[in-house]
């Protein structure tokens, strides 16, 4: 879910657009990566050497029809070393919109109470992401094939595929399994114990944003939360990425100034127009919302290597007094979105077609929001630091026609699982870190003594289920601790089938 400005064009909703070949669509254009927006996803290497095996599974293309009687290979991860058998319980984590090794390596946090709980690991891979594919390589040609790429479809694999486990192995008839996920699979833990509660004793979803859907949450809440991670991270740092919009829309105004903008900021592909510009900024507007979900206190390497807590690194570079000219401080900006893109200092250049390592998935995601996953952005330029755009339904209903013949239903996620009206369900834990500015869609406060909050108040995204580390706040360590001692409360229940 990404960022996105306004130009001189028609009018985006008489705008009917293929995109990026109409100029009338620019808006639209610049608006898409605010739709599209997509949930962090984990890359790189683990902290610890783990081991697991890989399976494949036959699943049911369509759980809930009879015409379409395909199957396709379900691919799981399962690591049972620590099991302890008979009944030892199983952690199962819900796979996100990528290929599930990534979230395997990377989910520390089974890994490292796996023994502790007796527990067996398993890594189920989503439908349409990783190797997970429904219709082979043809899974993304046409919407006929999409259509069967939904949350629910994807619960309903996790559903079958644990029934089968606890019927063919050994010892594990009467094992409690718990839902576990982060972000979008946070989501999925929430929604299976929800629909599936014969399947799994409770869930852990971390950095969940259950409620960021339509009517449910302001739409600006997002973005004013990256801007408050900007503002208390360093002097004028907030005010001078707000004051960068008009800056980069003055110096673009000139072919020397886009020149000079390609050379600053050593942009692979040089600016050559209006269009270049708006697309620029919409690559800037990324770059701040990725560095507030990966606000970490220690070097990581989730959507690119980075420094210890990120954006105070950033703003270091932008403590600039408000008297400086739009080159001085397009100079500071060039300078802090290195520190995301070049850290390690191995680029050459900077793709602005590229804000986060390994893009797999996104195409599907794409696909999520324009059917069943409306979140609603805009900004104002007041509460947050960037530059005003109104959360416009049919813009955004228009270019997932464009794109995959489809119109979205704005209220159907809430239809499907509840929205805020959840009291009736149980055993879930809600964990959100106080810098995710994903935290504005989570649940944040107890619903009842057994829907409970976690809330981290140094925390990003889902940092509690990366591995733990030294330099780890306090308030991450309590909340790994808190959600073990429900996992145990958890998996005292006894099981019959």
């Amino acid at each position: 879910m990404r960022a996105g400005v306004g130009a001189q064009v028609l009018d985006r909703a008489a705008a009917t657009c293929i995109l990026a070949l109409c100029v009338g669509c620019l808006h639209v254009i610049a608006f898409k990566s605010r739709l599209f927006t997509r949930l962090g996803r984990e890359s790189g290497s683990t902290e610890t050497p783990i081991s697991y095996d890989t399976f494949y599974f036959d699943q049911k293309i369509d759980h809930f029809g009879f015409l379409e009687d395909g199957t396709f290979k379900q691919r799981y991860l399962v690591a049972d070393k620590h099991w302890q058998q008979p009944g030892g319980p199983v952690l199962f984590y819900t796979g996100n919109e990528g290929d599930i090794t990534w979230f395997c390596n990377n989910t520390g946090f089974m890994w490292e109470i796996a023994e502790e709980l007796g527990a067996m690991l398993v890594f189920a891979e989503h439908r349409y992401y990783g190797e997970s594919l429904p219709f082979g390589q043809d899974s993304y040609s046409d919407s006929k094939h999409l259509n069967y790429l939904t949350s629910e479809q994807a619960l309903a694999d996790f559903a079958v595929l644990i029934k089968n486990l606890k019927s063919s192995l050994p010892g594990a008839q009467q094992s409690p399994v718990i839902a576990v996920g982060g972000s979008y699979g946070g989501m999925l833990a929430a929604w299976f114990r929800m629909k599936y509660p014969h399947i799994v004793v409770g869930a852990l979803a971390a950095s969940a944003p259950i409620w960021q859907f339509t009517g449910m949450v302001p739409c600006g809440d997002f973005y004013r939360i990256v801007t408050q991670d900007f503002a208390k991270s360093g002097y004028n740092c907030a005010a001078n990425i707000r004051k960068s919009w008009k800056a980069i829309n003055n110096v673009s105004s000139t072919a020397s100034g886009l020149q000079w903008l390609s050379e600053e900021f050593s942009l692979c592909a040089p600016l050559k127009n209006e269009n270049d510009a708006i697309g620029f900024k919409n690559w800037l507007q990324e770059t701040w919302v990725n560095l507030a979900m990966v606000d970490y206190p220690y070097e990581a390497n989730f959507l690119q290597p980075l420094p210890r807590w990120p954006i105070q690194v950033v703003c270091k570079y932008l403590a600039l007094d408000p008297a400086v000219s739009d080159y001085q401080l397009l100079h500071g900006v060039s300078q802090a979105a290195k520190v995301y893109y070049n850290y390690t200092g191995s680029s050459s250049c900077l793709n602005t077609s590229q804000t986060a390592t390994g893009s797999l998935g996104s195409l599907g995601w794409f696909y999520q929001a324009c059917t069943e996953m409306v979140m609603p952005m805009c900004t104002d330029g007041v509460q947050d630091m960037f530059e005003p755009e109104e959360w416009n339904f049919k813009a955004f209903s228009d270019e997932c026609s464009a794109m995959f013949g489809v119109r979205p239903r704005a209220d159907w996620a809430g239809t499907v699982y509840g929205g805020k009206d959840i009291v009736s369900h149980s055993n879930i834990i809600f964990s959100n870190g106080g810098l995710d500015p994903w935290s504005c869609g989570g649940v944040t406060f107890n619903i009842t003594d057994s829907l409970v909050s976690i809330v981290i108040p140094d925390g990003a995204h889902h940092l509690d289920l990366r591995y733990s580390n030294d330099q780890d706040p306090p308030s991450v360590s309590a909340a790994r601790a808190l959600e073990v001692m429900y996992f145990r409360e958890w998996i005292k229940t006894p099981q019959t089938s």
